[in-house]
């Protein structure tokens, strides 16, 4: 007789069907239980309207009497109120497994009797003073977002993070018990990959092809891009420059870069540009100021792109110093970029090796069904010890 499936309980507040939820990642994880682990019940999108509105009413308020910001979407008033929905909503069913990717807030204040996976890129503690949007909160905001973190830490039976970076700030600064941390990165948010065949064959151009992805031009680190395609062309090395998923201010003009503004991977003809652009590309660039992973890492691998990039955040999870790419001290400018990209560019037996070395890594660990026979097994060995207790 065949081994029931799984139920899984896949609870976030957003709607996990839209490839733009969490950038993809809601989607594809999804996809991915389904395929490796078991049925997967969606248990969202959910939104509290009066909340919300209270939330963001407070935030308003906040910055313009104290000019401080409060982070309503991680404040116990919203998190109280999806904790209620989500308990009322699982009561509908019956699941072996609740999973909770990026989804403190959704969980804890939730009361269920149901083992619970925690999945997030970050810990809020790790937010404050890195990303903009966390920066100058107040103390009562900070308290409500580490009080959540904490309770959502606690009341997980498993806590999944994709770098050492989020994993030992859970650790460390909010007391988890290291036995129910585990690490493993995330995978590329990509339908139909090309075959190994079609990646490798690729041939190196006269022209250094760079691509830059990111929504935020400066917190992705677009002047540091910019200045590397100026740095590169005095080198002596004909380079381009690819801007895609945002506009970079009207200050940053040249001759040798295009700009994409958006491309939306729901739409066919948009993701089928979007895989062209990787295939065809050379090194993806991203000086990221903060980054708490980067699944754009893993998309880059898939097709045997070189990752350059700062050595800031989780992005370590993802990019392997000599492997997929290169980590370069966070205060490094064009100058240094432009340094590695030459000496790599230059040499073919490198490059090669290199671009060989990505795709591997791609296979062997950056992608979501490996990603999800990880969790499955994690998931499994929790239940059987959950019936032998």
């Amino acid at each position: 007789m065949n081994k029931a499936r799984l139920q899984i309980a896949f609870l976030t507040s957003t709607d996990a069907h839209d490839k733009r939820s969490w950038s993809g990642i809601h989607y594809y994880m999804a996809k991915a239980l389904e395929r490796n682990c078991g049925d997967v019940h969606y248990i969202g999108p959910v939104k509290p309207e009066l909340a919300l509105i209270r939330g963001k009413a407070q935030s308003y308020l906040s910055k313009k009497l104290t000019g401080k910001r409060f982070e309503y979407r991680h404040s116990v008033a919203l998190a109280k109120a999806y904790g209620k929905i989500f308990t009322d909503k699982l009561k509908q069913g019956k699941y072996d497994i609740i999973f909770a990717p990026a989804s403190s807030s959704n969980i804890a204040f939730l009361e269920t009797n149901t083992p619970i996976v925690y999945l997030s890129d970050t810990t809020f503690a790790n937010m404050i003073g890195y990303y903009p949007a966390y920066t100058n909160l107040q103390k009562k905001s900070e308290d409500e977002g580490n009080a959540i973190e904490r309770m959502a830490l606690a009341k997980s039976t498993l806590a999944l993070f994709p770098s050492e970076w989020a994993a030992n700030s859970a650790i460390n600064y909010y007391g988890i018990d290291k036995a129910k941390v585990y690490i493993n990165p995330l995978g590329a948010n990509i339908d139909s990959i090309p075959d190994r065949e079609t990646v490798l064959s690729q041939k190196k151009k006269t022209v250094c092809k760079l691509l830059f992805l990111g929504v935020n031009w400066e917190r992705k680190g677009g002047p540091i891009a910019f200045d590397t395609l100026n740095q590169l062309n005095a080198l002596g090395i004909d380079t381009e420059l690819t801007v895609c998923g945002c506009v970079p201010p009207a200050n940053f003009v040249h001759p040798k870069m295009k700009v994409i503004s958006f491309l939306n991977k729901n739409n066919a003809t948009d993701s089928e540009v979007f895989k062209k652009l990787l295939l065809e590309s050379d090194f993806l660039i991203l000086p990221s100021r903060s980054e708490c992973f980067g699944v754009v890492f893993c998309e880059a691998s898939a097709f045997g792109l070189l990752s350059i990039a700062a050595n800031t955040g989780g992005i370590s999870g993802a990019v392997k110093e000599g492997i997929n790419g290169v980590l370069l001290p966070y205060q490094s400018g064009g100058k240094e970029y432009a340094e590695v990209i030459k000496n790599i560019f230059s040499s073919d037996e490198r490059y090669y090796s290199l671009r060989k070395n990505s795709r591997d890594l791609f296979e062997s660990s950056l992608n979501w069904d490996k990603w999800a026979m990880d969790v499955n097994g994690l998931i499994q060995a929790l239940l059987k010890q959950l019936i032998q207790k």
